[in-house]
């Protein structure tokens, strides 16, 4: 009988940390200038030049932690991690070791069985990113590297082997990068690199409490691709043993194009890395005062966000889930049911419902999303004056998508294109009742027929009226007026 195997998987992630300047230098940290251009004597590891601690990124860094319910250790240290590769001038990177910033954290994912469970979070602690390599760049065999990147601030967010597929992977990769935005300390930028990880994939007979040999899968930065490597790594690790083979300890890379995952060289361990403290950076100590900044600044983060709009706003938890998607949309969410309250006096619940709904039925389509900014069609104060205007009964609901596309295409209020178009609805009773009879005039045969017992012709009645007033009868008043002149009639 063939032996049945489970995947072990751990995701080390790293997210640059949402600051102006490098990690130890003044540099600008800002993505895309030319290469080259955002370097000093610092970040470029030359003989004599000493780092600084950047205070704001150490900031961000605890509220990270503090996010994802770590605890922050009032005593930690720089350390020196030894190797030697193009894109790390000093010979060194500037990391954390055994006294890291942040450690035992928590992050609750949606397991594979559908049930949400917590997968820990080991530690989370402060390091400078690596230069970056480009390959081919001066002809095919060229490799030309820009120290841009170089010395940026980034936390490496540890996480344990508690995954157990690749959708857990994904799911464990979506919740953090959006605690992370909400938190504004990363931007979530995958197609940037500033948000991206390593899994370290291992599989054992299933059962077994003994862990696997593992490989870890290196700088991966789509959740589309994190998927195809870990599958393709279990397959690979699985086909390897099945023949009898043993699986070897190596970084590897998922190559796209090949559709596989490659070797790059054999896995390094801690020792391999000789860490040392670095003697040019004293201990990082906490203060109260540090510690009350960084846990003040921890905003509402999705989870809580969610269940509070369920609670107050009777939204379902599939719309929380879609309005908070991004942290600007949900800014925009909040926004426009206030001010709806403030204009209709409506209770929470009914704003917030009518706000869910035209947001995702109108809004939402035009959105479009760079990082921690949004771009929207309309403001929200125009969106909520359009949708107040629907809950009072002056526009229909199909008048106040059509009044939307109007917005959205010439920048004008409501109340202006209303005026311009004559799209108020009508809502004078008299006026109502006038194109009642002149439809039930002209559709003798239906009426008739009506009054045989065929009550569908009801809605047959109510389309003529909307058609005669083109389409600016008010629905409610022509269904109430409509009963009545039947019922006379």
């Amino acid at each position: 009988m063939a032996v049945q195997y489970e995947a072990v998987i751990g995701l080390e992630v790293h997210a640059q940390l949402l600051t102006k300047s490098k990690l130890f230098c003044g540099c600008s940290a800002a993505f895309g200038a030319p290469p080259n251009t955002h370097v000093c004597p610092v970040c470029l590891g030359l003989p004599g030049s000493l780092p600084v601690p950047n205070h704001e990124a150490i900031h961000l860094a605890m509220r990270a932690g503090l996010a994802v319910g770590c605890s922050i250790d009032r005593k930690s240290r720089f350390a020196r991690k030894n190797y030697f590769y193009p894109d790390l001038p000093k010979g060194y990177q500037i990391s954390q070791f055994e006294l890291p910033l942040n450690s035992a954290g928590k992050l609750l994912i949606e397991g594979d069985d559908g049930v949400e469970r917590e997968v820990e979070i080991i530690r989370i602690h402060v390091e400078e990113d690596a230069a970056k390599n480009i390959h081919g760049a001066g002809g095919a065999d060229d490799t030309l590297v820009d120290y841009n990147r170089g010395g940026v601030a980034l936390t490496e967010i540890v996480g344990a082997p508690d995954l157990r597929s690749s959708a857990e992977a994904e799911n464990y990769l979506r919740r953090l990068r959006e605690i992370l935005m909400f938190a504004r300390v990363n931007d979530g930028n995958l197609e940037e690199g500033s948000f991206r990880c390593d899994a370290n994939v291992s599989i054992r007979p299933v059962g077994d409490p003994k862990l696997g040999t593992r490989t870890e899968l290196k700088n991966i930065n789509s959740f589309r691709f994190v998927r195809k490597a870990i599958d393709y790594e279990i397959q690979r690790q699985e086909i390897v043993l099945s023949q009898g083979g043993k699986i070897t300890q190596e970084t590897r890379t998922w190559s796209e194009a090949q559709g596989k995952t490659i070797a790059m060289r054999t896995k390094e361990e801690a020792h391999d890395y000789r860490y040392f403290p670095d003697p040019d950076l004293p201990p990082i100590a906490i203060s109260d005062e540090d510690y009350a900044r960084a846990a003040d600044s921890v905003p509402e983060l999705p989870a809580a966000l969610r269940a509070r709009w369920q609670a107050d706003l009777g939204l379902t938890a599939y719309d929380a889930v879609v309005l908070s998607a991004h942290p600007e949309i949900a800014r925009y969410v909040e926004q426009t049911a206030h001010l709806l309250v403030e204009q209709t006096g409506e209770a929470k619940a009914a704003a917030g419902k009518r706000v869910a709904n035209f947001v995702q039925a109108e809004v939402l389509r035009y959105v479009s999303t760079e990082g921690l900014v949004a771009t929207f069609p309309v403001p929200a104060e125009r969106v909520a004056g359009l949708v107040a205007l629907v809950a009072k009964g002056t526009l229909s609901g199909k008048m106040g998508k059509e009044v939307f596309e109007v917005m959205r295409e010439t920048g004008q209020p409501a109340e202006v294109i209303i005026a311009e178009r004559g799209l108020a609805q009508v809502s004078d009773q008299g006026a109502i009742e006038a194109a009642v009879r002149t439809v039930l005039k002209a559709s003798a045969k239906q009426l008739a027929q009506y009054k045989g017992g065929n009550e569908k012709l009801f809605g047959f009645f109510v389309g003529q009226v909307m058609k005669a007033t083109k389409g600016s009868a008010n629905p409610g008043l022509v269904n109430d007026v409509l009963k009545r002149v039947l019922e006379e009639t």
